[in-house]
């Protein structure tokens, strides 16, 4: 166990050796962005009233902004107040953008975290059935709408999901955390404003995992120790469930964590499609009204989860395999 320990934080000093760079360069690279873009902050901040403002007090509005400073003394000046724990204050919602962060992470982690068991679940069972019926009429309808799938956008899926359940059959709300007319969260209210949200981001990043999970278990069914449990008199069933799932799944650990960005960008469509209060969508918020503190702070935010799912999913490997080597350590 200790020797497992000490693999585990070599790992992880593997990943902050990375990770600081990367996340210096990409917040960097924002700045240089939001520098070059054509779109005037200060001018989306006022609105209408832009036009009939005196252009003195929009340099001044501009000045204490620090937009007239030079790009790497704004990049600076926000790592320095970034390091103390001060992320600035929303320009669109007036609002610390700690405080905006805290208000709204709960609920996307919700979406992102039910979505990910559900995706978990039906992508290894439907993945390991198309499989075990290779080559028949129900591997054929899987792998065709998993294929579709994949090539579908999520706002597509979304729509269609709206216009099937909530407008079509009356089944489910269209979106939001609660009814118009509640006045408190409630759990059946949220679970039912829930169900559809959840449902289309796991259908919609599942395509890839079932996929997968289909070629490797096909992969595996071929090698020599599923024939050799099959001669031994086994259950089929036991042979693809014990044998070939098991092995087949070892990879599919690495490709997981390399899938992160994907669940992000698919969280930020689903949550802007179904007015889901969470980070996710408001990062679509921040970009249309140039909310640069509040976007500086989610762009890094998604930035985080990428490398964390990636060094979760290193740590996962060890554990299911001790024998691999992850990023030189073993």
């Amino acid at each position: 166990m200790e020797a497992r320990l000490v693999t585990w934080l070599r790992i992880v000093a593997w990943r902050l050796a990375f990770g600081v760079p990367l996340l210096l360069a990409v917040t960097f690279a924002m700045f240089a962005l939001a520098k070059a873009s054509p779109f005037d902050p200060v001018r989306q901040y006022l609105g209408e009233r832009a036009m009939v403002t005196d252009p003195r007090i929009m340099a001044e509005i501009r000045a204490n902004w620090g937009l007239d400073r030079p790009l790497v003394e704004q990049y600076t000046t926000w790592l320095g107040h970034l390091v103390r724990g001060d992320l600035g204050e929303s320009r669109s919602l007036r609002l610390p953008v700690a405080q905006v962060i805290g208000e709204r992470l709960g609920w996307t982690l919700l979406v992102v975290g039910c979505a990910l068991v559900l995706m978990l679940a039906a992508g290894l069972a439907v993945g390991t059935l198309a499989a075990w019926r290779r080559d028949s009429w129900l591997d054929r309808l899987i792998s065709g709408t998993a294929f579709a799938n994949e090539a579908a956008p999520v706002f597509w899926i979304g729509l269609l999901a709206i216009w099937l359940f909530a407008v079509k059959l009356g089944w489910l709300p269209a979106g939001g955390l609660t009814d118009a007319d509640s006045a408190a969260v409630t759990m059946p209210d949220l679970a039912r404003h829930l169900v559809l949200p959840v449902a289309v981001l796991a259908f919609s990043q599942s395509s890839w995992l079932l996929l997968f999970v289909r070629e490797s278990v096909i992969a595996v069914l071929r090698e020599d120790f599923v024939t050799g449990a099959r001669a031994r008199g086994l259950r089929e069933r036991t042979v693809l469930l014990r044998h070939a799932l098991r092995s087949a799944l070892l990879p599919f650990i690495t490709i997981m964590g390399a899938r992160v960005p994907e669940l992000v960008t698919g969280a930020i469509l689903v949550e802007a499609v179904f007015s889901w209060p969470g980070v996710a969508g408001t990062t679509i918020k921040a970009a249309l009204a140039v909310d640069f503190p509040l976007l500086a702070a989610l762009t890094l935010l998604a930035t985080v989860a990428v490398l964390l799912g990636n060094l979760v999913a290193d740590v996962a490997y060890t554990v299911a395999d001790p024998r691999v080597r992850v990023l030189g350590v073993s």
